[in-house]
């Protein structure tokens, strides 16, 4: 385990974004939302103070668990993928300073989105910002101006109500995605298409990865 005086240092370090906790990283095919079908290279940053009841990478939650790289470290995994959209996920990925991890891909050539809650204040340089708000932890309102997606995942029936709030607050061209819950997909999929179908701004986002069983 490492010293007092190198944790430190660690943490210090990450706090400039020169370095960043890594859960996982993988090429994979993006499995919803905007671009679904996109074959994209996946930084999951570890750490999340949101904390949703539903999350399907709980294992992400506590930073502390995973190891921590440099940022060229993290981009070198990615440069080498075929695919030319990185995607920065989480966790929670703006709880870092993203500055230098968006800047250094954008140099290696990627296309540079992220998949954020905007618990956060917005750091980096984005081609697409996915905003997925949640109700455990208020958004900070920097995403709103920033958020090219808008995604609502439907968990329950007050989340239509929680959607629309929030299709309120972000830019006019933003795109609108309501997403079903994926423990509860065959319940909530039929409400979510009868509203889409009232409510004709909105689309369907399904997580096709699990369909296709592909990280």
């Amino acid at each position: 385990m490492p010293s007092g005086h190198i944790m430190q240092d660690i943490k210090q370090l990450v706090a400039t974004g020169t370095h960043l906790p890594l859960m996982e990283h993988f090429y994979t095919i993006q499995g919803e939302g905007n671009f679904t079908g996109v074959a994209a290279y996946f930084i999951r940053l570890a750490g999340c103070d949101v904390g949703c009841v539903w999350c399907d990478v709980k294992e992400s939650w506590n930073a502390d668990d995973h190891p921590v790289l440099a940022v060229e470290d993290l981009v070198s995994l990615a440069a080498g993928s075929p695919g030319n959209t990185v995607v920065i996920t989480g966790g929670e990925p703006l709880m870092y300073e993203l500055g230098p991890i968006t800047a250094a891909l954008k140099t290696a050539g990627k296309r540079v989105h992220i998949e954020t809650s905007g618990a956060h204040p917005v750091s980096g340089e984005w081609d697409w910002v996915c905003f997925s708000p949640k109700k455990f932890k208020a958004p900070h309102p920097s995403v709103f101006d920033k958020a090219n997606e808008l995604k609502i995942v439907v968990f329950n029936k007050s989340d239509f109500e929680f959607a629309e709030k929030y299709a309120a607050l972000v830019n006019p061209n933003c795109q609108l995605f309501l997403q079903p819950e994926w423990g509860k997909e065959k319940v909530m999929a039929e409400l979510v298409v009868e509203y889409v179908k009232a409510n004709p701004k909105w689309r369907i986002s399904l997580q096709t990865h699990k369909y296709l069983n592909i990280p």
